[in-house]
């Protein structure tokens, strides 16, 4: 399967900015918008996972509330499929199947539409931006299999590894990062 060599792994990383004690002090918050505003970085990523997926007989990508949304509506297009969002609760209309999950002071909700994925065992991909403690991206799996969809594989932009949240998420489907930080 395709991964970009360093080179272009460097061309990415130097597009996200980080921003210093963002939401709270001591987090070094990794800023994609830095990399949607660089046309030829941003360009690089987006091929790249054109190539990647293009071999995987997807019929779906299921893109994770917000930021996921971009990168997933946009390859969804270059592969001539469908687009599926993850909401966090209560932003779907009609109706939804939802999956709470632990955060580091509480817990937090995501849904799915019931009728997401309109071809039975349909072929499915996750993304999203960045893969933390796993959390989201871990109900969002279990959102996607109670729906009888195959998972094939959950994608990040970026994996700050030193957390193992992408453990987590592949207990339900294989994990590919663009970027491990």
């Amino acid at each position: 399967m395709k991964t970009l060599n360093n080179e272009d792994k460097k061309i990415i990383l130097d597009a996200i900015r980080e921003i210093p004690d963002f939401p709270k002090p001591g987090i070094m918050f990794k800023d994609i918008t830095t990399l949607l505003t660089n046309p030829s970085a941003f360009k690089l990523l987006m091929d790249h996972l054109e190539q990647r997926y293009k071999e995987f007989n997807l019929d779906y990508i299921v893109g994770l509330d917000a930021r996921g949304f971009i990168f997933g509506a946009i390859l969804a297009d270059r592969l001539g499929i469908g687009f599926v969002p993850v909401r966090k609760k209560g932003k779907l209309p009609g109706n939804t199947i939802s999956e709470k999950y632990e955060l580091e002071y509480g817990f937090d909700e995501v849904e799915i539409h019931t009728d997401a994925f309109t071809k039975d065992n349909a072929n499915v991909l996750i993304i999203d931006d960045l893969c933390a403690t796993g959390g989201t991206a871990s109900a969002s799996a279990s959102l996607v299999q109670k729906t009888n969809a195959n998972l094939k594989e959950v994608c990040f932009i970026m994996n700050l590894s030193f957390l193992d949240g992408s453990k987590k998420v592949q207990k339900f489907a294989p994990v590919y990062s663009v970027l491990d930080i």
